[in-house]
């Protein structure tokens, strides 16, 4: 720094990066203070002012420099600069946060050196990733009612690893634990995947799925909460997508038919586990939400990207908020933990010829995936003309417009992929099995439905009278 430069940087003042010092005191907090946020320079023989007293003795001025950043903890380096007779220390960002001094811990806000309260302590080192939710322990889990001991065994052999050892052993090496020799002091990790129910003992874990009509957050066809444990919190919503996500048939001449869905399920799967398995477990007033509208399905989960994560490294590199969570989806084959899986939902959606998903991150992390315009499922309008037609002549009145083209809908689709599932017709419209199973009775009443094989496992396909009377109104 030349003197030319000192006289610029003491017109624009103090500033987060920058302090002003006439003498030694008070040096301590701001050295911690620097260290805890991104840095600065402390100018000695300086006063508030911005007017150059300068120092009598600067050998004198760094050995105290130096002695007070060794008795902060941990200690810190600090590096020298002299201009003319001003003594600049440039206090390095630390590596191994938070730092106190004597006084306790300091933050650079804005141009001063504010001390941390409790509160404020406690965020910090959440933020800075040295107190992990994964790795505590929930005072009020009872490990011999609440634990389930089936749940881990169900784990073990799904990660095909043989229980050869005792639970509290087993469950720390699994880092489902913390290390109390003798006893299972089950942590958060153990908790989240293999308690008898979460509801008893967070709340704020619960995976939100939820169907709107239309494009806005207005009238909710269909909202379920799940809080048993993890896993389970991911598979029912991935079953909650397959349910209402419809799906077209492709016929490649083989006996069975290829049901396509119509966003990928891999990337679905993808952005569910990683907001599962990447969310800020700190933010108690948020829940993972997986919502579907008519134009787009969103995937949302509380906390932004993790410390230590640049915006411009998103999708290259992989760093984790709960990294003990991530270790047993790992073990399950569930995620890769080489920072792959923003790069493969991208690779799906194109592979199905769909656009690429949007992220977004503030304080949530938001996957947005765009649904394809809506079309119907019968191939041509002479077939669907025609089996209005059939339909109407053989269906009594006083069955309602809506449920007509419902009906209508059902023999379309079984006369071109030549049978229907009850689960399709529940998808397709989004009702549940048992006004699914009304609409069939209604065309089976009528003669122009009927189950082929067994009730569990068979198939619905058009009656002889059905085809029938579409060959005629074809004619």
């Amino acid at each position: 720094m030349t003197e030319a430069e000192l006289r610029l940087i003491l017109q624009e003042g103090e500033g987060y990066r920058l302090d002003f010092k006439e003498a030694l005191s008070d040096l301590a907090e701001d050295i911690v203070a620097f260290a805890n946020a991104s840095g600065g320079r402390i100018l000695i023989g300086v006063a508030a002012d911005r007017s150059i007293k300068g120092l009598t003795n600067k050998d004198e001025a760094k050995s105290r420099v130096l002695n007070t950043a060794d008795h902060c903890d941990p200690a810190l380096s600090v590096n020298f600069e002299e201009v003319g007779n001003v003594l600049v220390v440039h206090v390095p960002e630390g590596s191994d946060k938070p730092y106190r001094c004597a006084k306790g811990f300091y933050l650079r806000v804005g141009p001063s050196s504010q001390k941390l309260n409790r509160d404020q302590i406690v965020e910090f080192l959440k933020a800075e990733g040295k107190v992990r939710f994964d790795e505590l322990e929930h005072p009020g889990f009872d490990f011999d009612r609440q634990f389930d001991r089936q749940k881990l065994g169900r784990f073990l052999a799904r990660a095909g690893i043989t229980e050869a050892l005792d639970i509290p052993v087993m469950l720390r090496n699994l880092g489902a634990a913390n290390d109390r020799p003798g006893s299972a002091a089950a942590n958060n990790t153990g908790i989240l995947f293999f308690a008898k129910n979460l509801d008893h003992t967070y709340r704020h874990t619960v995976v939100t799925c939820a169907l709107y009509k239309g494009t806005q957050k207005v009238n909710v066809l269909d909202r379920k909460d799940y809080n048993e444990d993890i896993l389970s919190g991911i598979e029912s919503a991935l079953v909650f997508l397959r349910q209402h996500l419809p799906v077209r048939y492709e016929f490649t001449g083989e006996p069975r038919r290829h049901e396509i869905p119509e966003l990928p399920l891999e990337a679905l799967r993808e952005a569910v586990i990683n907001a599962v398995c990447h969310r800020d477990y700190f933010e108690r007033g948020a829940n993972v939400m997986v919502e579907i509208f008519d134009d787009r399905v969103k995937i949302t989960n509380p906390g932004g990207l993790p410390r230590g994560l640049k915006p411009e490294e998103f999708g290259t590199r992989s760093v984790t908020r709960n990294p003990s969570i991530v270790s047993l989806l790992h073990r399950l084959g569930l995620i890769e933990k080489m920072g792959t899986g923003i790069n493969r939902m991208r690779n799906w959606m194109a592979e199905a010829g769909l656009k690429p998903p949007a992220f977004s991150f503030t304080s949530f992390f938001t996957v947005t995936f765009l649904r394809p315009p809506q079309v119907t499922q019968i191939k041509t309008v002479d077939a669907a003309g025609r089996i209005r037609g059939v339909m109407d002549d053989a269906i009594s009145e006083g069955i309602s417009e809506g449920i007509r083209e419902r009906l209508a809908w059902i023999l379309g689709q079984s006369l071109v992929a030549g049978s229907i599932l009850r689960r399709d017709i529940e998808r397709q419209f989004s009702v549940s099995r048992q006004t699914a199973e009304r609409y069939i009775a209604l065309l089976k009443r009528a003669n122009l439905l009927h189950l082929e094989g067994a009730r569990k496992t068979g198939t619905y396909v058009l009656t002889e009278k059905s085809k029938a009377l579409l060959r005629e109104s074809g004619r």
